[in-house]
């Protein structure tokens, strides 16, 4: 019993170990108290988080492994974000669910805790958050929605969206068979059946080493979601008898397999700025060259939407996220483990690939590079990325005149004016989206084409922005540029007819305008459009302390972690 942290509370016969045990005796038998170890079981169910809705059904897989395993369950109900309902957007709130869940676990007497996850930011917030407690933790993720088909064919939730939005305003589908699709696109329970954001963090909190390895992509009405969630449950009582804290799973080491499945499955750019974020909690040296250095040369071997054709559902069944990573072994760090305590690659023994038209062979990937690239110059000094996997392999280089952008209301008010100056080589630039400009960095990176250039047959174009964009789009988009424009980016001075280059080859991305214009611009800038500055709670907090995106947009005294020690009594 004194090896827990939660005798802390009720280990003892004073006034508050009697308070502490009293008031949670509803329905607890006296041997709750007497050593078995506490877990609580960071839920993030929520109505108004779609995504999430079902993680109730999973819990109660979780608790009876707990149960089984002589542990003591506990539901801890965190804040829970839905990426498509909550306004700005989902980002703002990431860290303020993270700090939540944080100060919940370590406040409380719990001596391990099951992260249950699932749409984009929820994920992240929950490793965030645990990281900085750093108490046994292990994530159970809650899996994709089944696939969904519209006129016989798959429809993937997000990506199909802006393919058919696109369609409509071309003139090329009718508004009425695109909102028939709407009912179409969402068959099932669970998060976005593409390579999207959610799928990605799943996968990328799996190569971490924080899930029973096999779990991410289990489809969230799969039997065996439920199944691995109890014996989740159990793993989690062995932990805290272990002593396995998240810090000794997360480590460099760690972050470096998660970069290598990035590029192998093609995932979210999101991922970036969550990585990031996660390792400034633990105190783990990331950065966005790591990206480039690790990801290079690492093919694409997984042909789901935005990149390919298929479905999270078919990822799982020709073979599941182990069976891309078979493949790709030589590249993984062997050192890395797990939350069972075992070696990562060990689990990459006997995967098989049951079909080579989802998951490709080595030989014949989809991609031969598909890491996220780091782009530098003097528009995005601190760095931006693209995705060259979602992009168009012409567009890679080029050259093309600026279009600006000074908000995404400025955006939508403009983009299919018919006298809009813009033609095919153009380059879109929307500014005032960063972390601080927005706030909260929005998903707006991917703007939808003018229309009179998709009238024109057009669907891509080399966009910039200093926001991001959701894991289910795609395109030729450079994204999370930083500084960002409100945080004195040279973004805020691009002007119309400006030159931008862009050179993924070469890792550049430059404004080609003399020095001296630029002092000139400075000296007469005025502040770029958008908002006004929050003026009280967490909007302003976050405007006032929020980091850039090339360190992971945390908040500045947010970075690294308290430990999970509390001192003072509460009575």
């Amino acid at each position: 019993m004194n090896d827990l942290r939660s005798s802390q509370w009720y280990g003892g016969s004073d006034r508050n170990t009697y308070l502490h045990r009293a008031w949670m005796r509803r329905g607890f038998p006296s041997h709750a108290f007497d050593g078995r170890p506490h877990i609580a079981i960071a839920n993030t169910a929520s109505d108004l988080s779609p995504c999430n809705s079902h993680l109730d059904e999973v819990a109660e897989s979780v608790k009876q492994g707990v149960y089984e395993a002589g542990g003591i369950p506990l539901n801890l109900p965190v804040p829970s974000l839905g990426e498509t309902q909550v306004r700005p957007t989902a980002m703002l709130w990431r860290n303020m669910a993270a700090m939540a869940i944080e100060e919940l676990l370590r406040a409380n007497p719990v001596d391990g805790v099951v992260l249950l996850g699932g749409c984009d930011k929820t994920i992240p917030a929950l490793l965030m958050g645990a990281a900085s407690v750093d108490i046994p933790a292990i994530v159970v993720p809650g899996g994709p929605m089944l696939n969904g088909y519209f006129r016989g064919e798959a429809m993937g939730c997000g990506t199909d969206v802006w393919k058919l939005s696109e369609e409509v305003r071309a003139g090329r589908l009718s508004e009425k068979l695109f909102l028939k699709s709407e009912g179409s696109m969402i068959r099932s329970r669970g998060h976005c059946n593409t390579m999207g954001t959610a799928s990605t963090m799943a996968s990328m909190a799996e190569a971490l080493g924080t899930t029973i390895p096999g779990l991410a992509g289990t489809p969230a009405p799969d039997s065996r979601l439920l199944e691995t969630a109890h014996e989740t449950g159990r793993l989690a009582v062995e932990m805290v008898a272990g002593g396995r804290r998240l810090s000794d799973i997360i480590t460099r080491e760690s972050f470096h397999n998660a970069i290598v499945t990035l590029a192998a499955i093609g995932g979210s750019t999101n991922a970036v700025v969550h990585l990031l974020a996660i390792a400034g909690r633990l105190g783990i040296e990331l950065t966005l060259d790591d990206f480039d250095r690790i990801g290079a040369g690492v093919p694409l071997l997984v042909n789901l939407q935005p990149a390919g054709k298929y479905l999270m559902e078919d990822l799982f069944r020709a073979g599941g996220l182990l069976a891309v990573l078979q493949q790709v072994k030589d590249l993984l760090d062997p050192t890395a483990i797990t939350v069972t305590g075992k070696p990562f690659v060990s689990y990459l023994e006997d995967q098989e690939v049951w079909d080579a038209d989802v998951i490709t062979p080595r030989n014949r990937p989809l991609q031969e590079d598909a890491g996220i690239a780091i782009l530098r110059g003097n528009l995005a000094p601190n760095g931006a990325i693209i995705k060259p996997a979602a992009a168009s392999p012409e567009l890679m280089q080029h050259r093309g005149k600026a279009v600006v952008f000074d908000s995404i209301e400025d955006f939508h008010a403009r983009i299919d004016d018919p006298d809009l100056d813009v033609d095919v080589t153009s380059v879109l630039v929307l500014r005032g989206c960063g972390p601080k400009g927005y706030p909260g960095m929005p998903e707006v990176s991917n703007m939808p084409l003018p229309k009179k250039m998709l009238q024109a047959g057009v669907r891509d174009m080399v966009r910039v922005c200093d926001g991001r964009m959701s894991g289910t789009a795609y395109g030729t988009v450079v994204l999370h540029v930083s500084p960002e424009a409100a945080a004195g980016g040279l973004l805020a001075l691009v002007e119309n007819g400006d030159e931008i280059v862009l050179d993924v080859e070469g890792r550049r991305l430059e404004l080609n305008v003399p020095d001296e214009v630029l002092r000139e611009r400075h000296v007469n800038a005025a502040t770029v459009t958008g908002f006004a500055a929050p003026v009280r709670g967490w909007e302003r907090l976050y405007v006032d302390h929020v980091l850039g995106a090339d360190t992971g947009a945390d908040l500045d005294f947010l970075v690294g972690s308290s430990g999970p020690d509390v001192a003072r009594e509460s009575h």
